[in-house]
């Protein structure tokens, strides 16, 4: 072989090597993808319907949770209530046609219930029944902060309003003492809100939607109603959910449409929301076992919202530090995952 032939064939090789480089190192910068990630948008379903059996193998990019069951109930630990007496039991359906159609005063729910005359209990007013009394609850507190004067004072218009289009007399709570209690039950509800958060952030390679939709699946979540967040439900039937991955929504719907070749992510959350799920569930110890297991199936390092890593010793504290607030909530008679704790801490 001469010289230039050789030279020629180094050359060559030279450039070969430089091509499966530059091929390698663009196959590494891609996201990371699930095995058989789907190339058509998914079907948006809606959240309101049944969770239906997840296939981890097969599973829709889309699903929806389980619905809420039954009804918040009026309680006098997180309610101000005002009563409405009737001169004659109503009906339901004539009563349910004047209640206000926004049934919140500012930033607070309030929920009206009738005395059934059938069997003497208090309940969401319904079609076909007939009640005696109405009352209503307005709530006092929640993580918008304590029922104020001006709020207070919507409530009671509404609830007028309603009186007088029934033919109802009502009486009201003392609007001093209800903003009183409210700033009280406010000042306890804060220091025992907790909702546990950690960051799952990639050691190498960025995540495809499609990839943590795969591997949350394999680990119990189903997708949530908003774009962005998978949710581990609940096994008491429609419960609030255990916990919720979640990430960005604007990368979510990215995915759906044109641009799912270029939507890739670096960072998760895990959330767990504690009033929401009784101890008895042990929410913290699957909070735990699902940082765990995503971040060594995904490649990732658990780490506080500063970026901190998280130890065992961490966790450790932080479930000490749960045991006391569990205690807290149950000396108000609010323990997590009663109804009560639930409307409180929404």
């Amino acid at each position: 072989m001469t010289l230039t032939a050789a030279l020629i064939l180094v050359a060559v090789l030279a450039l070969a090597a430089l091509a499966v480089h530059g091929l390698w190192s663009t196959r590494r910068a891609r996201p990371r993808r699930a095995a058989a990630e789907a190339q058509a948008a998914p079907e948006r379903v809606d959240p309101s319907l049944e969770a239906l059996p997840v296939d981890a193998a097969a599973a829709p990019a889309s699903l929806p949770i389980a619905s809420r069951r039954g009804g918040a109930r009026i309680d006098a630990l997180i309610d101000a209530i005002a009563t409405l007496a009737l001169e004659t039991p109503a009906s339901g359906e004539m009563l349910l046609a004047h209640l206000p159609t926004s049934r919140r005063a500012g930033s607070k729910p309030f929920l009206v219930e009738g005395l059934n005359t059938a069997n003497g209990e208090w309940e969401a007013l319904a079609l076909g029944h007939r009640y005696s009394e109405l009352q209503a609850g307005v709530q006092l507190a929640n993580r918008s902060g304590a029922l104020n004067e001006i709020e207070y004072s919507e409530f009671v218009q509404k609830l007028q309003a309603l009186a007088d289009a029934i033919g109802a007399v009502p009486d009201f709570p003392d609007m001093l003492d209800v903003v009183a209690r409210a700033r009280e039950l406010d000042a306890f509800s804060n220091p025992h809100d907790a909702t546990l958060l950690v960051l799952l952030r990639a050691n190498s390679v960025a995540w495809s939607v499609g990839y943590i939709q795969q591997c949350a699946l394999r680990h119990g979540f189903v997708p949530g109603a908003l774009p962005g967040q998978l949710v581990l439900p609940a096994a008491e039937d429609g419960a609030p959910p255990v916990l919720t991955l979640s990430f960005d929504a604007q990368v979510a719907l990215a995915a759906l449409g044109d641009d799912a070749a270029t939507a890739a992510l670096r960072e998760l959350t895990l959330t767990l929301d504690v009033a929401q799920t009784p101890e008895s569930a042990e929410p913290f110890a699957a909070w735990h076992a699902a940082i765990r297991a995503l971040a060594d199936d995904m490649d990732a390092t658990a780490v506080d919202d500063e970026g901190r890593p998280l130890t065992l010793q961490h966790f450790a504290t932080i479930h000490e530090d749960l045991k006391v607030l569990y205690r807290a909530l149950e000396s108000r008679d609010m323990a997590a995952g009663t109804a009560v704790a639930r409307r409180l801490f929404q």
